[in-house]
């Protein structure tokens, strides 16, 4: 089966798992290919693929010229999700990023160093530098040179960043000047419900994500009507986006950081300033951990 095709079926697999969840399938549902094909925009074949995927890993039991039926309670899905495989480019991406966070990339490079350290495809790279550029990781240097742009590349700097966000961002609602403005704040819970919503939240870009992530903090810290606190949080995000791309590939997170992030919405809508501010550094410190967790697990691959 081809790279692609079976990077796909491990998406949907994890789309049907989600579903499962939603929906509180007790064991032995019956998942239907075609029920599952019309609620998941697709046709049966990649579904009948994605079904023997979570067969083969005892998630669901395929039964001769019957189908395939849920093994698993909702508790006991509420852990599982598939690890999908990337393809060259992300390969690549993910290596790159690593490698920079970990500081076996300096601040500039050159494609031909990076050829000689990656040992790939030149219009691999090609796309891989495009991809990166994109997403405001890394900017065209002088001549054949690359520059990564300013981040949180060591544990010290990142754990700084998180406790003076913790400090200042709730501190932001509390003001006496803070003042929300209820258009802004409407938009913002629309995208929130939208992305939350979406079928298909592996189809999402990290850059989508962080844009969100960013404008959300970016807009409560702008209702503090205190510009030193917003061109602070700006300057986070800006220092943030690179370490943000590579937490953003746990779905499974952001799907946590939407909910809390439209908690925090909620809570403003009501002119609860004291608990959007608790919810707005629990929110903080729920980022921190997932971060150290990450960053430990890329440290073990």
């Amino acid at each position: 089966m081809p790279k692609a095709a079976r990077q796909t079926h491990f998406l949907l697999a994890n789309r049907i798992l989600d579903l499962s969840r939603d929906a509180r399938f007790e064991p032995g549902h019956h998942l239907r290919e075609q029920l599952l094909a019309d609620l998941l925009g697709v046709s049966r074949t990649p579904v009948r693929a994605a079904l023997t995927l979570l067969s083969e890993r005892g998630i669901v039991e395929s039964r001769r010229n019957q189908g395939f039926f849920l093994r698993l309670r909702p508790d006991e899905l509420s852990r599982l999700e598939l690890d999908v495989p990337q393809s060259a480019d992300q390969n690549l991406y993910a290596q790159i990023v690593q490698d920079r966070l970990s500081g076996a990339l300096t601040d500039e490079l050159t494609q031909v160093d990076l050829l000689r350290r990656y040992d790939v495809d030149r219009t691999v790279l090609q796309r891989t530098l495009s991809a990166l550029v994109n997403d405001g990781l890394l900017a065209k240097g002088q001549g054949r040179s690359w520059e990564f742009m300013a981040t949180l590349d060591n544990d010290t700097a990142r754990d700084a960043s998180f406790d003076f966000r913790r400090t200042i961002e709730p501190a932001g609602l509390l003001l006496t000047t803070f003042s929300a403005d209820q258009g802004a704040l409407d938009r913002l819970r629309l995208q929130h419900l939208h992305f939350e919503s979406h079928p298909d939240i592996e189809s999402l870009s990290s850059k989508q994500l962080f844009e969100l992530d960013a404008t959300f903090h970016e807009t409560i810290a702008g209702f503090s009507r205190n510009a030193f606190f917003l061109h602070a949080v700006q300057h986070q995000n800006r220092l943030r986006r690179l370490l943000e791309f590579v937490t953003n590939a746990n779905r499974r997170r952001v799907k946590e950081w939407l909910k809390e992030h439209l908690q925090i919405i909620e809570a403003i809508n009501r002119n609860q300033r004291d608990t959007a501010a608790r919810l707005l550094h629990d929110h903080l410190q729920n980022a921190n951990a997932a971060t150290a967790q990450r960053r430990k697990k890329m440290s073990w691959q």
